[in-house]
């Protein structure tokens, strides 16, 4: 056993007995780990709030060596998400960026980028930006950290170029990118992507800060269909807090 300190952001929150919660937390320098607070439930139990969903805390952990969960001693708030109390959707885009990193990640398999990136996009849903096109730019950004990016430059079948003139191109999902005319027939799962959708992805998935200006409310919708279907079938699963997205743009 060692016992550790990190940086953590909690992702799951499942109650274990009348006193204590087991949770799930993606840290910054571990990675995933799921971990029993004892005491947590306590109404002056020793976590002080540093345990709600999608709160952002300093903690100190002991590790097991074996399967066993591993226990987390201490946990200090540094951040709490309270988007629920100004707009239901940043509060459902918070939970489903939650669940992703959730299902995305591995127990002890750190990235310092994907921890960085989650607390940046976590900032803006909570904060006054838009936080549809954050959950967006989370998604594909991740995905490129994970090594599952959908291809938007080079067909995915053969390798060739594809070309820029024409005004849609062929994406198949279950092959995970673009596909050049010759490679289109006969598979499956294969949607015709407005090109400026599909250039949509390629600057999002790239970019380490921000884009500067709104969606288009077309685009939006556009791309959060194809990005939703992308991930869907990444997972093999939708997952549960999807459907809560909105699939056309609207105030937030």
């Amino acid at each position: 056993m060692s016992t550790e300190q990190t940086e953590a952001i909690v992702l799951r929150v499942v109650e274990f007995s009348e006193t204590s919660l087991i949770v799930t937390l993606y840290t910054r320098h571990f990675g995933r780990l799921s971990a029993l607070a004892k005491g947590a439930r306590r109404p002056k139990g020793p976590f002080e709030g540093a345990l709600d969903l999608l709160a952002c805390s300093r903690i100190v952990v002991i590790c097991k060596s074996s399967d066993a969960l591993d226990l987390l001693t201490e946990a200090k708030l540094q951040r709490r998400f309270r988007a629920g109390q100004t707009s239901l959707i940043r509060l459902h885009c918070g939970y489903y960026v939650a669940e992703l990193l959730r299902m995305w990640t591995e127990n002890g398999v750190a990235s310092e980028e994907l921890f960085d990136l989650m607390t940046r996009t976590i900032e803006t849903i909570d904060g006054d930006g838009d936080a549809l096109t954050a959950v967006l730019d989370f998604e594909l950004r991740a995905m490129r950290l994970l090594g599952n990016a959908p291809a938007t430059d080079a067909c995915v079948g053969c390798g060739g170029a594809i070309e820029s003139a024409g005004a849609r191109v062929p994406f198949a999902y279950q092959l995970g990118g673009v596909l050049c005319p010759a490679c289109r027939g006969g598979q499956r799962e294969v949607a015709s992507v407005r090109r400026g959708v599909i250039d949509q992805i390629a600057v999002r998935q790239r970019s380490q800060k921000p884009l500067s200006g709104p969606l288009a409310a077309s685009d939006y919708r556009d791309l959060r269909a194809v990005v939703g279907r992308y991930v869907c079938t990444t997972l093999g699963m939708a997952p549960r807090t999807q459907s809560l997205l909105p699939a056309n743009w609207v105030a937030h």
